[in-house]
């Protein structure tokens, strides 16, 4: 079992203070962090099969047009070749939907829904 770092242990040696959770959003240390969260989260049930988010409770079915599919393919097969990691495309879609929901605020989910005015 790997050993778990004490973030504000850590933090007090340097002379900091946590002021809270960053993280990579694009490019190469964005897939790198993506592949840590793979790693990290997906586990083969029990009774075998693929490995996933045990914490996923839910199944929906989720429209994509055929462009946007294709995408989370090609980012899986990224995937799997550099982090040696056996990713599904609906799989990563999972994940990207929760980490974008995550870090969006209320203002911006309101700025979705707002009606845009016409330009003159």
């Amino acid at each position: 079992m790997k050993r778990q770092l004490d973030m504000n242990k850590i933090a007090r040696g340097l002379g900091a203070e946590r002021k809270g959770k960053a993280g990579a959003s694009g490019g190469f240390f964005g897939a790198m962090q993506l592949r840590a969260d793979i790693e990290a989260r997906f586990r083969v049930p029990a009774r075998g099969g693929r490995p996933t988010d045990p914490r996923w409770t839910e199944r929906r079915l989720v429209p994509l047009a055929s462009k946007t599919l294709e995408r989370l393919e090609e980012l899986t097969a990224i995937v799997r070749e550099h982090g040696g990691v056996n990713v599904q495309p609906m799989q990563l879609a999972a994940m990207l939907l929760e980490k974008t929901t995550a870090q969006l605020s209320e203002d911006e989910a309101e700025e979705l829904v707002r009606p845009r005015r016409a330009s003159r």
